[in-house]
């Protein structure tokens, strides 16, 4: 299949039982246009990267399917509902989680605290921002096992001040999985790691539960394009290409664009 300028059609007629679709999703900041049309559709357990130069509008379309910013037009459906005008912590009870590249995680509580605490964000029994009982108790055994499957098993008792950056990223991944979400949403969380640390990065990406749609934002393009089914790539906001990542690589407008620039 030949390399695509702009969302196939195709796509869209792929939506029934879809965890993720958009439809034509514009957000205008002013005179701005930060995400200008954007009509996609993910598959549950679907791996998409989004891909750009800096200011393509990347976060701001995380933003919009997470429900922080609504669009000024254009439609957002998660898992077959239209939550174009749901709020954000709405949506996160319908099963959507999130990583941010700037750290959200609690520095002077520990490594397991901080999973409990996730933990308890997305319990629909929560009552309170943070109880040690009984809630905290119910949620031990599967934050020991989400430490567990992220490497951070022996660091559970460690103030996360303390910790690398690349284990802080670690522990983002286990916050954002402790409560089973059906679509999780990344951005950028090889950002400042090390060689290393990438490697480790790879290796919790791929175990990541096939159920579990991802979208990935990402500036190595070599761990996005591995790890990805479908890129979208954007620039100044406008979806240039969408496609297979082989597509991507071989698409001249992408070359031009975003892999030939360094940023």
């Amino acid at each position: 299949m030949a390399p695509s300028s702009a969302p196939a059609p195709a796509l869209v007629a792929r939506a029934d039982g879809s965890a993720l679709r958009l439809d034509g999703v514009t957000r205008r900041f002013g005179g701005l246009v930060a995400v200008d049309g954007v009509s996609l559709v993910l598959p549950p357990g679907g791996r998409l990267a989004v891909i750009g130069p800096n200011g393509a509008g990347k976060t701001t379309l995380f933003r919009l399917i997470a429900g922080e910013f609504r669009p000024t037009s254009g439609r957002v459906h998660l898992f077959g509902e239209d939550v174009t005008r749901t709020s954000e912590r709405a949506r996160a009870r319908r099963g959507i989680s999130r990583t941010f590249q700037v750290s959200t995680l609690f520095e002077q509580l520990t490594v397991i605290e901080n999973v409990l605490l996730a933990a308890q964000a997305g319990s629909a029994t929560s009552r309170s921002f943070w109880s040690r009982t009984p809630l905290r108790g119910a949620h031990a055994g599967r934050a020991a096992d989400m430490l567990e499957r992220v490497g951070l098993a022996a660091r559970a008792g460690v103030r996360v001040a303390e910790l690398s950056h690349g284990e802080h990223r670690q522990l983002e991944l286990a916050a954002a999985l402790i409560h089973g979400p059906r679509l999780l949403l990344l951005d950028e969380p090889a950002a400042g790691l090390s060689a290393g640390e990438r490697d480790m990065l790879r290796i919790l990406l791929g175990e990541i539960p096939d159920s579990v749609g991802v979208v990935l934002i990402e500036h190595d393009m070599t761990l996005a394009l591995e790890f990805a089914r479908e890129v979208l790539c954007l620039d100044n906001g406008v979806p240039l290409a969408y496609g297979t990542p082989e597509e991507i690589r071989a698409n001249p407008a992408v070359q031009a664009v975003y892999l030939g620039r360094r940023d």
